[in-house]
């Protein structure tokens, strides 16, 4: 999958999640809708994704792939 295949794509996997942190990837965090956050994921568990210092949960949240 080409970078520019993936633009706006969700992070829906576990192996979405851990490509976009190999990869340096941006991602876009929206909770309802509403953009909350952006930036490279600097750690994931089970339950969140740290982003720019801050926690998301991931069942709360939408991520997506920005380029």
């Amino acid at each position: 999958m080409t970078r520019k295949s993936r633009f706006m794509k969700p992070l829906t996997s576990d192996i979405h999640f851990y490509t976009a942190q190999l990869d340096r990837s941006p991602v876009v965090v929206f909770i309802a809708g509403e953009l909350v956050g952006s930036g490279k994921i600097e750690g994931i568990t089970e339950n969140s994704v740290r982003i720019g210092g801050e926690r998301y949960l991931r069942e709360n949240c939408t991520f997506k792939y920005v380029g």
